[in-house]
């Protein structure tokens, strides 16, 4: 039988806007499971990509509450010391670690990785939170679209190559996407957006929608492992990342949107409660698995979801 809760449930999330928002915060947090037990991830390795502000800085923060030695991935060494001493001020007895990746550059995520691999043999938790969204189309030195390489080929290319880890601690893996990816679809033809007038936006949602996609790959990949994968939005944050990129709608949604830390909430969730060891390959919102499409006929092509594994691996060079 369907609860009241559910049912409400639903209604915000379909809203949109007050779903997102930090109204759906306020009313869903009423209700949502329990919150992970203080000290789960005591002894617990994890690592955070785009860990120098916004979202990562609170996702870092909050896996270093719950006991973890969080390993903080930053492009800039001088903004990520800003951000390790702040979030050691805000956790008393913290411990991190900063390591400087450009995420967006497969160069940087392969040497990280062998130094990464050869320190630690094991990794308990991966955070793929890094994120871009530029005004006009840029590629890397390395000649990929920015947003495919910071969201789609770089997190692919790292969780392969911290696969041994991740499967020595039975680990889990979640991949920070946005509810824009509701508006995309794959685009197996063009996945380095290189037809038509270019926009940003669509850019980045069409690489959220891959990184959906990718978790669910990635979850029946390493099920043999026993690491379990994820995806999660966060809703609206207030961060700087959306000031930067999307100055008009911070504008206008500034007061109803979210702290980092309430949308950085289910990804530490998925991190350390029992249920982010259920249901790999789930697509989560506020503590709760949300469907990839809204509409029921609606899904993936599955030949434009096998492209996509394929050209991950081509492109990342991976066997």
């Amino acid at each position: 039988m369907v609860s009241a809760t559910d049912i409400l449930d639903t209604v915000l999330d379909r809203a949109v806007v007050p779903g997102y928002s930090k109204i759906g915060y306020a009313v869903r947090s009423r209700f949502w499971p329990a919150d992970p037990e203080p000290g789960s991830l005591e002894g617990c390795t994890a690592l955070v990509t785009g860990a120098a502000s916004g979202l990562g800085k609170a996702t870092t923060a909050g896996l270093a509450a719950l006991g973890a030695t969080v390993h903080m991935l930053v492009r800039n060494p001088e903004k990520g010391e800003q951000a390790r001493l702040e979030v050691a001020e805000q956790v008393p007895g913290a411990h991190l670690e900063l390591q400087e990746c450009d995420v967006s550059s497969l160069a940087s995520v392969r040497g990280f990785a062998e130094r990464f691999s050869a320190a630690h043999g094991s990794l308990d938790v991966l955070v793929h939170n890094a994120g871009t969204l530029p005004p006009e189309r840029r590629v890397t030195d390395e000649g990929n679209e920015v947003t495919l390489a910071t969201h789609v080929l770089g997190p692919h290319l790292l969780t392969a190559l911290l696969r041994p880890a991740l499967a020595a601690a039975k680990g889990r893996v979640v991949f920070v996407t946005s509810g824009g990816m509701y508006t995309a679809t794959l685009h197996p033809e063009d996945p380095q957006y290189e037809a038509g007038e270019y926009s940003g936006a669509k850019a980045y949602a069409r690489t959220k929608r891959m990184q959906v996609v990718l978790a669910e790959q990635w979850a029946g990949e390493l099920k043999p492992d026993g690491v379990a994968v994820h995806s999660a939005h966060p809703g609206w944050a207030d961060t700087p990342g959306v000031t930067a990129s999307l100055p008009g709608f911070n504008r206008v949604m500034g007061p109803l949107l979210r702290t980092p830390e309430q949308g950085a909430d289910t990804i530490v969730w998925l991190c350390a409660a029992p249920q982010g060891r259920e249901g790999s390959g789930g697509f989560w919102h506020d503590r709760r698995r949300r469907p990839t499409h809204y509409l029921p006929w609606q899904g993936d092509d599955p030949v434009a979801r096998h492209a996509l594994w394929a050209y991950c691996v081509a492109e990342t060079h991976l066997p």
